[in-house]
């Protein structure tokens, strides 16, 4: 079993920053990979990035690439989300993923996440 959870959320305006951080608990030892996705109201939960755990390699939904950078901290079992240039359309409760499968290659659907967070709201106001 892992335990995630999530920090960081808040009301921040349009062109301003946040950082994210999720401190998994448990069998961190099993994770193959982190990710991020969030939700806005009436819509479903989409990928936002995603982080190797061992090998640090990154992917980004193009909606965030050159704005948001995912991070981990192997020692300390965290990954993070920085977020720039945020925009009212990144509105949306951000959850952390933990997936315990050693993959060859990227996933970014929920079903491939074993572990979530409870969320932490993100809200951009224009």
């Amino acid at each position: 079993q892992v335990q995630l959870e999530e920090s960081g959320g808040g009301l921040v305006q349009a062109g301003g920053s946040l950082r994210l951080s999720c401190a998994a608990s448990g069998l961190t030892f099993s994770i193959s990979a982190m990710a991020w996705f969030r939700q806005a109201p009436g819509k479903e939960r989409q990928f936002v990035a995603n982080i190797n755990w061992s090998g640090g390699g990154t992917y980004y939904t193009n909606s965030v690439k050159d704005r948001f950078t995912i991070s981990r901290d192997n020692a300390k079992n965290t990954v993070s989300l920085q977020m720039n240039s945020l925009k009212p359309e990144d509105t949306a409760v951000y959850y952390c993923a933990a997936d315990m499968t050693p993959r060859g290659t990227i996933v970014t659907g929920t079903d491939f996440y074993h572990y979530w967070g409870q969320g932490t709201q993100v809200t951009v106001s224009s």
